[in-house]
């Protein structure tokens, strides 16, 4: 029952606590309690969002980044890098040997990571968003532990994750 409590109050974030119109978390206490409450241990599988598809082949993530279009649907395999600290709002993934990575986000932030996710292995079903930061965006990002490149990034904005603690 506890289990379950824990990962309503995870993916049910209200709106008044998602990023506002700047891209800007306000990293509510109350946000960072129940974030905090969820965490990945070894052999564990979280799922988060919507269902990934069943018979979907997820596609290299190098191979994706290399040529990446606006709005393009994705499923995607890697390792996250970092998560944002402060909630989970976000979290890095790079492809398992290295690499670029991309900046995941969550659809309409209806959903979270564990702020310990660091280290796991991720499947996530999304759509390719390509943008250009302001400084203040590329600022409180890197605030938070990301890896902003100045200018353009593309981010995924998930739809689903499955992530997987070896």
């Amino acid at each position: 029952m506890r289990r379950l409590l824990l990962a309503l109050l995870t993916v049910s974030a209200p709106a008044a606590l998602a990023h506002d119109e700047k891209g800007e978390c306000p990293h509510d206490s109350q946000a960072q309690a129940s974030t905090a409450a969820s965490r990945l241990r070894p052999g564990e599988v979280l799922l988060r969002g919507e269902p990934l598809p069943k018979n979907g082949k997820a596609v290299p993530l190098a191979q994706v980044l290399a040529s990446p279009k606006d709005g393009q649907v994705v499923l995607v395999e890697g390792v996250i890098r970092r998560a944002c600290q402060q909630r989970g709002c976000w979290m890095e993934l790079a492809p398992p040997g290295g690499g670029d990575g991309v900046r995941v986000t969550f659809k309409d932030y209806g959903f979270f990571v564990p702020t310990d996710s660091a280290g796991a292995q991720a499947r996530v079903a999304g759509k390719l968003q390509i943008s250009t930061l302001s400084a203040e965006q590329t600022a409180h990002l890197r605030s938070e532990g990301a890896q902003v490149k100045d200018g353009r990034e593309v981010q995924l904005v998930a739809t689903g994750v499955e992530l997987r603690r070896p």
